[in-house]
């Protein structure tokens, strides 16, 4: 399969025509004032009063990239300003060797590639990516050379005279970079790179913290003898998608067959109804299959991301329609519901279930928040601020989950109103989509030239047992192939091993999960039974511009005592969901995805 790049096609309006407006308008101005506020901008200049930490350079470098990607469809000459002046000064206070990372060139010197959770490498493949990007951007190669310069040096101290103290990165992501700087420089090295950088992992003891296991970083096994997915998940899923991208360079079944195993665990054991993953604040980790708490989830941004970059890769090596149903299901609840609506507030993590009050709550030890909860409410910034910069990089890209195609078909992954130049073969074809997804379920794909056109049906409105795709024989242009799915809202339960969910159930509709929010229904929320029987009506919430649900409910009726006996005291009443992406854009009040129900 041939990946088909957003930069052959153009969203022109609908829904992520109004996300990618949003980051152009607003986001990418909002993450950078942020960045130049907390000194990360400034510290580029090796300004003295700025005191860097270890994986600053990976933020900007995202937002460098972010700006890539915005000017590959309309220049923006301001950011490229200061994308360029920080160039600069990558240039000016770069090691003659190559080396570049401001903490370890100004704060610890002395530690420089001698800290395996140091980041280093890390950043480097932030780096490589904006640098990738910029070039193909805008033309401007300084900072792809710089780039070069930097991963040579990696590759003489860590490949060829290997007198490092540790082999591979204790955050994986230059991996995935290295194959990127292999396509735009033809240069096979940097993907021999990536390829020993892959293969040592789990082979040998290497350097941890005291309170890592080795699974943390995945360092616990060889990759192809991995199975399961586990430890920090954005780290994971990065090295899948580096092992993905090396097994189709390479035709590497063991590393097919590990990446295969690893995503069905994910999406069959170890993945939320959102499509986020990680379940566990300590470590930002996944843990065993079917533990997904909702009021703790952590499903960290960037890890809903890395899963959907991971499912794309895994497209290219098989056309099967559960990765890009897994795309979308990250797309449009997980990975969403990280900015908000207004664009410039986020969250970290993504959790399924908020309680206000129990921020509040302080143990016999004095400690708030003892049970590690997400906030509540978005914030412009944080400390570790790696998801606003990879949010900003990720929409203005969101056409690369389209479209593949192989030597006679174009296969149609994801559904938003666009049009693409698709080289097929000997032919350069136009494709169109007409669409209001996921507010309707109504789609118009007209393609010019006579070919294949291969669509994938959902999995909530497609027959069990369907490959998935339904194959169109295109043979007169002016006959649009027309689509109207199914999204009439549908109840969701769980597998009865996911404790948390246990005797309770969701409700979608399309590829959106929906949640109560407190403020759109009286009373806790727990109180609160779903009537599966009534009808469910749908109407516009005007103030978050999205499609609400109503159904019966009922209420449990409040108790004055501690225990009762009077278990079906209840009250009929209405029960209001809305989008779980729009949640905690109004007033802090609970939310829920899971509910009771009768």
């Amino acid at each position: 399969m041939k990946a088909v790049d957003f930069t052959s096609i153009k969203i022109n309006g609908g829904f992520w025509k109004e996300k990618q407006d949003l980051v152009r308008e607003v986001t990418i101005n909002a993450v950078y004032d942020r960045f130049k506020e907390s000194g990360r901008i400034d510290a580029f200049n090796f300004d003295s009063g700025v005191k860097a930490h270890f994986f600053w350079d990976s933020d900007v470098a995202k937002w460098i990239e972010s700006v890539a990607y915005l000017s590959t469809e309309k220049r923006e000459p301001a950011l490229e300003a200061i994308v360029d002046e920080i160039v600069d000064n990558i240039e000016k206070y770069r090691d003659e060797c190559g080396y570049f990372n401001i903490y370890h060139m100004t704060i610890e010197p002395e530690n420089r590639l001698k800290i395996r959770d140091h980041h280093e490498l890390y950043c480097l493949g932030h780096l490589i990516e904006a640098g990738v990007a910029y070039y193909k951007a805008t033309g401007k190669d300084k900072l792809l050379k710089l780039m070069c310069d930097y991963t040579d040096y990696v590759e003489k101290r860590f490949k060829i005279d290997k007198n490092t103290p540790f082999t591979t990165p204790g955050h994986e992501e230059i991996e995935l970079a290295l194959v990127k700087l292999y396509d735009v420089t033809g240069e096979k090295r940097y993907l021999e790179l990536s390829r020993f950088f892959v293969d040592e992992r789990g082979t040998k003891s290497e350097e941890l913290c005291d309170w890592m296991a080795r699974s943390y970083n995945q360092s616990h096994a060889p990759v192809r003898e991995q199975d399961t997915a586990e430890g920090h998940a954005v780290r994971a899923v990065y090295l899948y998608c580096a092992m993905a991208d090396l097994a189709l360079k390479y035709n590497d079944e063991a590393l097919k067959n590990a990446c295969r195993k690893i995503f069905d665990n994910i999406i069959n054991k170890r993945m939320y109804i959102t499509g986020g993953i990680g379940s566990s604040a300590f470590g930002e980790a996944f843990t065993v299959d079917y533990d997904l708490p909702n009021l703790t989830a952590y499903t960290e941004s960037c890890a809903a991301i890395g899963l959907a970059l991971f499912a794309h890769r895994m497209l290219l090596l098989e056309n099967d329609a559960k990765y890009a149903d897994t795309i979308e299901r990250v797309i449009y609840n997980g990975f969403l519901s990280s900015f908000s609506l207004d664009g410039d507030k986020f969250f970290y993590c993504n959790p399924l279930e908020i309680l206000p009050y129990m921020l509040t709550k302080d143990t016999s030890q004095n400690e708030k928040n003892s049970l590690h909860l997400p906030v509540t409410r978005r914030q412009k910034e944080f400390e570790c601020s790696c998801c606003p910069p990879n949010i900003t990089r990720f929409v203005p890209t969101i056409a690369n989950f389209m479209y593949t195609c192989d030597d006679d078909t174009i296969y149609v992954h994801q559904y938003m109103q666009s049009e693409a130049q698709i080289a097929l073969g000997d032919k350069k074809i136009k494709i169109e989509q007409k669409t209001l997804y996921p507010t309707n379920g109504k789609i118009e794909i007209k393609v010019d030239t006579p070919c294949k056109v291969a669509v994938r049906i959902p999995d909530y409105c497609r027959d069990k047992g369907s490959s998935g795709y339904e194959i169109f024989e295109i043979t007169d242009p002016s006959s649009p192939i027309c689509l109207d799915f199914d999204l009439t809202p549908r109840f969701v339960c769980a597998n009865p091993e996911v404790l948390a969910d246990a005797d309770k159930i969701a409700l979608a509709r399309g590829p959106v999960v929906y949640c109560m929010e407190g403020i759109d229904n009286e009373g806790h929320l727990r109180s609160i039974v779903l009537d599966t029987s009534s009808q469910i009506t749908e109407s516009e919430n005007a103030e978050l511009g999205v499609i609400a649900l109503t159904l019966d409910a009922y209420q449990r009726k409040p108790i004055a005592s501690l225990y009762s006996t009077k278990i079906n005291d209840t009250y009929k009443t209405k029960a209001t969901l809305i989008p779980f992406y729009a949640f905690a854009n109004r007033e802090e009040c609970e939310m829920q995805v899971w509910h009771n129900y009768r």
